[in-house]
C-alpha cells in the first residue's frame, strides 16, 4: 500500500505534523488540513485514498466531515481519532461508514497497522466490485447476442424468472446457448453469490450418474472408500444446472422428483436424507412431451420442471443476428489470438448468412476462431472460408446483381437476391427456397421483412 495518499485532519497543529511525519516515514503520501472545511477543499483538488480525522474540532465536527465525505467521495476510507471520553462518538462514526477508530495518544505502530488494514480492506472491496462487474459483463443477459423477436422474448422472460426461485426448463438445439442462459439466470438472481453447479446428464455413464448427483457414503458400494458429496449438495443455497435432462434414467428421475418436492437429498447408502435449498434449472434439446408419451420420461417430473419454459431459437430462424455475431466473434478472437490487424470484408458476410448452421451459435463461433487462426494474410478472402460455406454460394452468384457506384447495403442486396429468386421460379416459394438453400419458413420471413409481393 506504499504510495497511497492520506489526508490528516486535526485542529491541533503539533498532532497534525507528528501524524503526518509518521505516515510519511511508513511510505505514504500525507497531506494535512486544520478543520473540516479545509479538508473538503483539499479533497476537491487532490484525490485521497484515506482520511484520518479527529472527532472533536471547532466548526465542522469529525462526524459531519465523515458524512460529507461519504456523500461526495464514497470510495475514500475514513478512520476517526478519538479520546477516551468520546468512544460512543467513535462507534457512531463507524455506524455512519468509518472503517475504524484510533484512541489518542496515537502510537506509531498502531497507526501503521490500522491504516494498512484499512487500505487492504478497501483494495479487497474494489477487487470484489471489479470481479462482480466482470461477471455481470460475462453472464448478463446482454451477453446473449441477438435482436430477433423470438430471442428477445425469451430473454425478457428469463430476466423476470431470475428474480424468482421457480424451476426453469430451457429448450433448444445443440449450440444455441442453453448453459449461457442458465448462467445469466443464476448470476442475475438473489442466489448470484452462491454456487452454480453444472452436470451434463448425457455425458456421465448411468452407473456413475447417481453418485455424481446424489453422493454416497463410505462403503455403500465397491470402490466407495470415503464419503462423497454429490453435485446437489454442492449447489446448496445456489443453482443446479441439469444439462440434457432428457438423458436421465427413469430410476434417477424418481429421486430428482423427490428433491424438487421435498427439498431433500439422500446419498447412496445414507440412513437419512439431508435438507437442501437448491434452485433447479434444466435444459434439453429433446422433445420431453413426446418422451412422456413414449414412457421415456416421467410425466410428474416433466410438469415439475416445466414451471417456467424458455425456448432458445436456432440460428437459422434468426438470420438477421448472424452479421452481428460474426463481427463480435471476429473481434473476440482477433484480440485473444493477438491478430488485431486482421480484417473481414463486409462482402463475405453473405457467405455466413446463407448457411443453415446446424450447430448454431457454437458452430459459427468455432468457424470464426478457425478463420482467425488459419488466415495467412491480413485480410480474410473467399479462399480462406471453409469449403461448405463457399459451396453454398455458386447458385446465388449466378444471379447477376449490379452494384451501384455510390454503394449498397447488405440488406438491399439480400432483398434483391430474394426477389430475383422468387421471380425466376414464378413465385413458387418451395423452389425459390431450395434455390437459395434456405427453409421455406425462412423465405417467408424474408418476404415479410422486405415486404415482397408478387406484383413487385
Amino acid at each position: 500500500m506504499i504510495g497511497k495518499r492520506i489526508l490528516v485532519v486535526d485542529d491541533e497543529e503539533n498532532l497534525r505534523r507528528v501524524t503526518q511525519l509518521k505516515l510519511q516515514q511508513a511510505g505514504y503520501e500525507a497531506m494535512t488540513a486544520s478543520d473540516g472545511a479545509q479538508a473538503l477543499e483539499v479533497l476537491a483538488k487532490h484525490p485521497q485514498d484515506l482520511v484520518l480525522t479527529d472527532l472533536k474540532m471547532p466548526g465542522m465536527s469529525g462526524i459531519e466531515l465523515l458524512q460529507k465525505i461519504k456523500e461526495e467521495y464514497l470510495e475514500v476510507v475514513v478512520i476517526v481519532v478519538t479520546a477516551y471520553g468520546t468512544i460512543e462518538s467513535a462507534v457512531e462514526a463507524m455506524r455512519l461508514g468509518a472503517y475504524d477508530y484510533i484512541i489518542k495518544p496515537v502510537n506509531a505502530d498502531a497507526l501503521k497497522l490500522i491504516v494498512s488494514r484499512a487500505l487492504e480492506h478497501h483494495r479487497l472491496q474494489e477487487e470484489v466490485k471489479n470481479l462482480r462487474s466482470a461477471i455481470d459483463r460475462k453472464f448478463g443477459f446482454e451477453s446473449i447476442i441477438g435482436k430477433s423477436k423470438s430471442l428477445l422474448s425469451t430473454l425478457d422472460n428469463a430476466s423476470r424468472a431470475a428474480q424468482a426461485d421457480s424451476t426453469v426448463l430451457v429448450r433448444g438445439e445443440t449450440g444455441t446457448g442453453k448453459e449461457l442462459l442458465a448462467k445469466a439466470i443464476h448470476f442475475n438472481s438473489p442466489r448470484r453469490d452462491r454456487p452454480f453447479i453444472v452436470i451434463n446428464c448425457g455425458a456421465i455413464p448411468k452407473e456413475l450418474l447417481e453418485s455424481e448427483l446424489f453422493g454416497h457414503t463410505k462403503g455403500s458400494f465397491t470402490g466407495a472408500l470415503a464419503n462423497k458429496q454429490g453435485k446437489i449438495e454442492m449447489a446448496d443455497q445456489g443453482s443446479l444446472f441439469l444439462d440434457e435432462i432428457g438423458e436421465m434414467p427413469l430410476d434417477l428421475q424418481v429421486k430428482l422428483l423427490r428433491l424438487i418436492q421435498e427439498r431433500e437429498v439422500e446419498r447412496i447408502g445414507a440412513a437419512a436424507p439431508t435438507k437442501v435449498n437448491v434452485r433447479i434449472i434444466a435444459a434439453t434439446h429433446r422433445n420431453l412431451q413426446a418422451m412422456v408419451e413414449d414412457g421415456a420420461f416421467r410425466e410428474d417430473l416433466y410438469y415439475r420442471l416445466n414451471v417456467i419454459p424458455l425456448t432458445l431459437p436456432p440460428l437459422r430462424e434468426r438470420p438477421d443476428d448472424i452479421p452481428e455475431l460474426v463481427a463480435i466473434f471476429f473481434e473476440k478472437f482477433k484480440q485473444r489470438l493477438s491478430r488485431p490487424g486482421l480484417k473481414l470484408p463486409p462482402a463475405l458476410l453473405p457467405y455466413f448468412s446463407s448457411h443453415r448452421w446446424p450447430g448454431n451459435v457454437r458452430e459459427l463461433e468455432n468457424v470464426i476462431e478457425r478463420l482467425v487462426v488459419l488466415c495467412p494474410g491480413d485480410e480474410v478472402t473467399v479462399t480462406d472460408l471453409p469449403d461448405f460455406l463457399v459451396r453454398e454460394r455458386p447458385a446465388m452468384e449466378a444471379i447477376q446483381l449490379e452494384l451501384p457506384p455510390q454503394g449498397i447495403s447488405i440488406e438491399a442486396v439480400e432483398r434483391e437476391l430474394v426477389l430475383r429468386a422468387l421471380q425466376r421460379f414464378n413465385w413458387n416459394q418451395t423452389k425459390a427456397a431450395e434455390f437459395l438453400d434456405i427453409s421455406r419458413k425462412m423465405l417467408i420471413y424474408r418476404m415479410e421483412k422486405f415486404n415482397l409481393r408478387k406484383d413487385d
